[in-house]
């Protein structure tokens, strides 16, 4: 046939065709070895764009709904701020799936800059929100049309040789998480400026108006430059002429012969893939409700089993994080993962994690300096063992399909995560409204419930790392 000629023609000769972005890409790491430092650069720029407005809302949310109005009581606050921070992921679970499609058909590089364009409109919008339903929809039209995460997970598999993919994906998730940190704290320092900066913003001003646009107006303007960073960003997706026919093939990672020459496994029947997202979407589901329920736990009365936290205080604590996250992943979590391997550095976290979160409630009996320091601290440690599970997840997933079908499989993955994720915060926003009533039960009283509850989510992830359950790729997978 003549995909299996111009494959068998590429094999011998070693050569690439000259116009084949694709081609481009091989040819570019056959020739160097080294780690492609500028392509992980945008890749990192780009995922962050992504990730900055998702959680950014978190610590400022319940003062928004407070201000619509729309709750009765104060302890219903948590149940209306659930429904607007799932409506981004419930968006994104749609339309995921037809994104990876498109990365796969059309290329990586559209769906980006179309995404990053996505969040510079539609995240300015939420910042103008005046009543919940306007709140709900503009975030549940930016989680719908902002499909980068999926194909940025493809791309950032794409641009490295297999001994560097774990750096790869460790960026990935490194801008990722810094993301979800470095966004709630912008949310929490720029939130209500008239209030906090009376010198600087007026009642009567823009921002006094609005008072939650200028984290989300901030978060627009760098999206912006990251449209000019796409702009750099070279095509990976294989599409040459030849023999008279047009062709999508790939080259395999590391080798020369193309991945269409040997069987393409159907993705719902690839139990290696299927069964890595069904661990991820588990643990996804439990980092959503715990991002919900910590701002919201943070800023609620101590009466009430809170932290009497500020916006500006869960900024702090955040923005540390986001500090800790980016030195670990850089440094430590490519060595770890080397020495141990995915599987295994995620069984550590959730392992960890379960100790962690159990000493969450006992942290609100403190005060002043003890308080910030260990509140910093398992912060700190709580986001880094997330994205050390997270990191290993992606791996086992990329690893699993062929590039081909990353797209597609990255699509899956984000709308089944996407769903679970939007689970997260309803969930979580309705179980905190319900253990605030709840302060004089006799089992696990106030907030030790809801952190019972992440706990149970953990353990269940845990439990679904080990086979027969969770079947890993064959290694000469790329």
């Amino acid at each position: 046939m003549a995909e299996n000629g111009i494959g068998e023609s590429l094999l011998k000769k070693n050569k690439y065709h000259e116009d084949c972005p694709g081609c481009k890409i091989e040819h570019f790491k056959e020739t160097n070895t080294g780690v492609p430092f500028k392509h992980l650069f945008y890749v990192g720029i780009v995922v962050l764009c992504a990730a900055l407005p998702i959680s950014s809302l978190f610590p400022f949310l319940y003062f928004m709904i407070r201000d619509f109005h729309i709750a009765k009581r104060e302890e219903d606050i948590g149940y209306y701020a659930g429904y607007v921070g799932s409506a981004f992921m419930f968006g994104r679970a749609l339309t995921s799936v037809l994104w990876g499609m498109i990365a796969d058909r059309y290329g990586r590089k559209p769906v980006i800059m179309f995404g990053t364009i996505s969040v510079v409109i539609f995240n300015t919008l939420f910042g103008f929100s005046t009543n919940f339903w306007m709140a709900v929809s503009t975030r549940f039209l930016l989680g719908s049309l902002c499909g980068i995460l999926g194909p940025m997970r493809a791309y950032a598999s794409e641009v490295c040789r297999k001994e560097h993919q774990a750096l790869g994906m460790s960026i990935i998730s490194t801008s990722w998480g810094i993301g979800l940190v470095i966004g709630p704290a912008l949310g929490g320092f720029l939130a209500q400026p008239a209030e906090k900066y009376p010198n600087i913003f007026s009642t009567d001003s823009l921002f006094g108006r609005f008072p939650y646009l200028l984290p989300c107006l901030l978060i627009s303007i760098f999206s912006v430059g990251v449209i000019a960073v796409c702009c750099l960003l070279p095509e990976t997706l294989h599409s040459h002429v030849g023999d008279g026919e047009v062709c999508n093939d790939s080259v395999a990672l590391g080798t020369a012969a193309f991945e269409s020459n040997s069987p393409r496994k159907s993705l719902l029947k690839n139990w290696s893939l299927i069964s890595s997202i069904i661990v991820y979407c588990v643990f996804q589901l439990h980092d959503m409700a715990y991002a919900e329920i910590f701002s919201l736990w943070a800023v609620s009365p101590r009466k009430n089993g809170g932290l009497s936290f500020s916006t500006a205080d869960v900024g702090e604590v955040l923005a540390f994080s986001g500090l800790g996250l980016l030195l670990f992943q850089l440094f430590i979590y490519p060595l770890v993962e080397r020495n141990f391997g995915p599987v295994m550095v995620s069984r550590i976290g959730a392992v960890l994690t379960i100790p962690l979160l159990s000493s969450y409630p006992f942290l609100a009996m403190l005060n002043g300096l003890a308080l910030m320091l260990l509140i910093n601290c398992a912060s700190i440690l709580k986001n880094v063992l997330a994205v050390s599970i997270t990191t290993g997840l992606f791996l086992l997933q990329n690893r699993s399909v062929t590039q081909q079908q990353r797209g597609a499989a990255n699509g899956i993955s984000m709308s089944a995560m996407s769903l679970f994720k939007a689970l997260g915060p309803a969930a979580g926003g309705s179980l905190f409204s319900w253990a605030q009533k709840r302060q004089d039960a006799f089992f696990f009283p106030g907030d030790q419930m809801i952190f019972f509850l992440l706990n149970m989510i953990e353990v269940t992830g845990l439990l679904l790392t080990f086979k027969p359950f969770l079947a890993l790729p064959d290694d000469n997978i790329s």
